[in-house]
């Protein structure tokens, strides 16, 4: 003993539950003292509480008086003791007197002690014996410290096959713990006692107050309650399955088509097929979502084909008799049965998750096709079902294809009776009472009862006894359908054709009196007129409409009318076109005013004055939209061309210049200049061209330096030659004044060249890019003003003159890198009489072409 506790204060760490006596004269028990850390356990006086390996006992146990004693070196624990106990303890050779010799193990509140010695007994495999010491643990220990002994006596019960001693052990544990009951619930899974586990998940799933301590909700709880009772329906019997499944149903409605297929699966495993089959019919009538009736659906197909293909290999391994054929037959009829009525019960799932589903009403129709009596039911309860305002579609469908219905079958009277219903509906919309009349009028129609449709749309556009607003929502829509354009435009075209004159324009009257006419209706009623040859009616009846609408909308019946005032009057009344046309491009947008310009300037070109239409073609360049400009001053110079002749669109030219955008002035320009050098006007072509030049970039359009080039090679001469390439480096450098440019420029030279950067400004190699840049730019202006053409006495623009051999010599000397070699075809003689010189000047030849002067023939 005085080993071990030596041993003992050599770890500071360890703690020891040591059986030892109560001998206070051994010179050991004053070290043991030392080491006591709890108030020491008298042992119990049991006859078998010590044994020998060979099973020889050599005293009574009562003898040795033995104790439990917790030990431990550590300070902390010795002093959290020491100051527990009373002051008068006389010193460390006696037993504290806070737990006599006597005290019994009924009164020893020392769970480790207990804990230990149970743990003890448990390694020695002797299950009555722990099992009682656990329950005198059980009775000695108080309640608050019970939860440090049932881990341990739970995980012995676990141990040993004893189920039923481990239930009553867990029951007795759910008294002090009922929170824990989920782990009650997994042993007597563990034990195949299902029923005992499927009662107490079936208790916490109706407990609102139960938290699991696994984590789990009340919905997992559930499905695993599910689960549980309908995959062990022999051993489950305690609970009633069906209504639990059922109040499940009623709770979890985002579950719905798994709990059908749980219950009809607890039946399938009980044996009760016939009972299995009525669940599923009655789940696929009831659930709502596609979800759901895909589950119930799947399911329902797979059990029909397990029974089909179990009835199959019954009579495959016995002979079959006639029953049994019968049964094979009936179950396969049973399956078609399903497949074909699955469209049918999807339809009836969509329907029930919205009744107001105007699409789906007609394609369960549809659905039924071939069956009369199915049709007519489902369109009558389609009529009662839908709400028009919660309708998803259009309600007058379904009474309109219901009257339709009646109609193909030869049933005119009943069709009559379901449009007469389908009026007096609350339509949340106008139109779709007027559809309504409209598809009634044209079945009368069909059936050649004219008078009938008549009559029909007299009754639809009947004033109410009191004004209403078109757009008041508070009054019924059967107050509110006189107004319907829909319905009074079917009136008029029945009055136009099966009516008399004076009802169809009392008619169009009073459309255009409700004000509720569109340019339509206005152009209609004039054109009417018109075949009847009322053609100042018809000219009334445009203005009328013109009164009603503004621009744009007015813009077609300003056309029509203005087109038949011209072809019915022609010039026989020209002022009064002038002012109709004036009153239309008053307020006239640009967007509308090209064709109607287009048709004034016409009537004055066929009717009254050229003048008149040349100033008509003028507004109009000014009126049009911008895009529209150009083409305007195409047909204003072609027309003036035609009129006044070419000389007339000088003019012309020069405005649209002047106001066309830079590309459609370019293009007037070039136009322009050709038009002067056909007439011989070189000056002025040339003139035109150094104008359009101050808008083209040569970068950017050298076709129109290429052009003038050619122009001044076949027109011109050096010296013009010369001023085209000078105006071209000009405008070429007024467009180059971007830093950017002007950079691209310097480095496309270094690059080019075969020396530095440094090479472009000797001395500079340690300037910095700006002044580089700088110097470039001055370089460049030099240049252009070296470029200039000094003016000379000699040196004009085309003119009549001749040019003297000294002179052409005196021009060859020059140079210059790009000159062109102009052929002189007029040589002439410097030998003559000493007369007076007279400067002779002739028209060149490359004004008139091959023309020659006659002169020139003189020998």
């Amino acid at each position: 003993m005085h080993r071990v506790l030596e041993k003992l204060r050599q770890e500071p760490t360890c703690i020891l539950t040591l059986v030892a006596p109560n001998w206070p004269t051994k010179a050991w028990f004053p070290l043991l003292l030392e080491m006591i850390v709890e108030t020491p356990i008298v042992l119990p006086d049991i006859p078998d509480l010590l044994s020998q390996p060979d099973g020889t006992l050599p005293t009574s146990p009562a003898v040795y008086h033995l104790h439990a004693w917790r030990l431990s070196v550590d300070s902390r624990r010795r002093k959290v003791y020491l100051s527990g106990l009373p002051t008068s303890w006389p010193g460390r050779t006696e037993i504290p007197p806070t737990l006599p010799t006597t005290q019994s193990d009924e009164h020893t509140p020392m769970p480790r002690i207990w804990l230990d010695y149970c743990q003890f007994l448990m390694d020695q495999c002797k299950v009555t014996r722990t099992r009682r010491t656990f329950d005198r643990a059980l009775r000695a220990l108080p309640i608050t410290q019970h939860h440090r002994v049932w881990p341990l006596y739970l995980k012995f019960v676990r141990t040993h096959p004893l189920p039923e001693t481990a239930v009553r052990v867990y029951r007795r544990y759910m008294k002090l713990l009922p929170e824990n009951v989920e782990e009650f619930i997994e042993y007597l899974k563990s034990i195949e006692r299902l029923d005992g586990s499927a009662v107490l998940l079936y208790d916490v799933v109706n407990d609102e107050d139960f938290v699991s301590k696994e984590g789990k909700s009340n919905h997992l709880l559930w499905h695993d309650l599910c689960d549980l009772i309908c995959k062990n329906p022999k051993k489950v019997t305690s609970l009633k399955v069906d209504p639990i499944i059922r109040s499940g149903i009623k709770r979890f409605t985002d579950e719905r088509g798994q709990l059908w297929c749980s219950l009809a699966d607890y039946h399938i495993r009980s044996g009760h097929f016939e009972k299995a089959r009525d669940i599923y019919e009655e789940s696929i009538q009831t659930v709502t979502t596609v979800r759901d009736f895909t589950q119930v659906f799947d399911a329902y197909a797979q059990f029909e084909e397990s029974m089909i293909g179990a009835k199959m290999e019954m009579t495959t391994e016995m002979a079959p008799s006639e029953e049994d054929d019968i049964d094979l037959e009936l179950r396969l009829e049973r399956f078609e049965n399903l497949m074909d009525r699955r469209p049918l019960l999807l339809n009836s799932v969509l329907l029930r998750q919205n009744p107001h589903n105007v699409h789906e009403w007609h394609k369960r129709v549809k659905l039924f096709e071939g069956k009369p009596k199915d049709i007519i039911g489902t369109y009558t309860e389609a009529v009662q079902t839908v709400d028009p305002v919660l309708a998803t579609g259009k309600l007058y469908t379904i009474w309109v294809e219901f009257a339709k219905y009646y109609e193909q079958h030869d049933q005119i009277a009943e069709a009559r009776v379901i449009f007469e219903k389908g009026t007096q509906v609350p339509y949340v919309k106008v139109d779709d009472l007027a559809c309504v009349w409209c598809e009634w009028t044209e079945m009368e129609i069909r059936h050649e009862n004219f008078d009938d449709a008549l009559k029909l749309m007299q009754r639809a556009t009947a004033m109410p006894g009191r004004k209403v607003a078109y757009h008041d929502a508070s009054e019924p829509v059967q107050k509110r359908v006189y107004k319907s354009l829909k319905v009074w435009s079917m009136y008029a075209d029945l009055e136009e054709s099966f009516g008399t004159f004076k009802s169809t324009k009392t008619v169009y009257d009073r459309i255009i009196d409700l004000r509720i006419a569109t340019p339509q209706i206005i152009i209609n009623f004039g054109l009417f007129l018109e075949e009847h040859n009322y053609f100042e009616e018809a000219f009334k009846a445009y203005e009328r409409g013109i009164s009603l609408f503004r621009w744009p909308n007015v813009f077609d019946i300003w056309n029509t009318y203005l087109t038949k005032f011209i072809k019915r009057y022609g010039g026989t009344k020209l002022e009064r076109s002038r002012d109709l046309f004036e009153q239309c491009l008053e307020g006239c947008p640009a967007k509308f005013a090209k064709a109607l310009f287009l048709l004034y300037a016409k009537l004055e070109e066929d009717f009254g004055l050229a003048r008149h239409a040349m100033a008509v073609y003028e507004r109009a360049t000014e009126s049009v939209l911008p895009e529209e400009q150009y083409e305007m001053f195409n047909i204003y110079i072609k027309r003036a061309a035609e009129i006044y002749g070419v000389t007339h669109t000088r003019s012309i030219y020069e405005k649209a210049i002047e106001v066309l955008p830079n590309d459609n002035a370019r293009e007037m320009c070039l136009r322009f200049a050709d038009l002067e050098r056909k007439l011989g006007e070189i000056d002025r072509a040339r003139a035109i061209y150094s104008h359009c030049s101050q808008l083209c970039d040569p970068r950017v359009t050298p076709s129109f330096w290429q052009i003038w080039k050619e122009f001044e090679i076949k027109h011109g001469n050096e010296d013009t030659v010369r001023e085209m390439l000078r105006i071209k480096r000009s405008v070429q450098a007024t467009y180059n004044t971007q830093v950017n440019f002007m950079s691209a420029q310097m480095l496309a030279a270094s690059s080019s060249s075969t020396g530095t950067v440094s090479d472009l400004a000797p001395g500079s190699s340690g300037m910095d890019e700006m002044k580089l840049l700088e110097q470039r730019a001055q370089s460049i202006a030099v240049e252009a003003q070296a470029d200039k053409i000094v003016p000379k006495k000699d040196i004009l623009f085309i003119s009549g003159g001749k040019t003297t051999d000294e002179q052409l010599e005196e021009i060859a000397k020059t140079a210059n890198p790009e000159e062109i070699n102009i052929d002189d075809d007029d040589e002439e003689s410097d030998e003559g009489p000493d007369e007076v010189e007279i400067e002779k000047k002739s028209v060149p030849t490359e004004i008139f072409g091959s023309l020659k002067n006659p002169d020139e023939d003189a020998p």
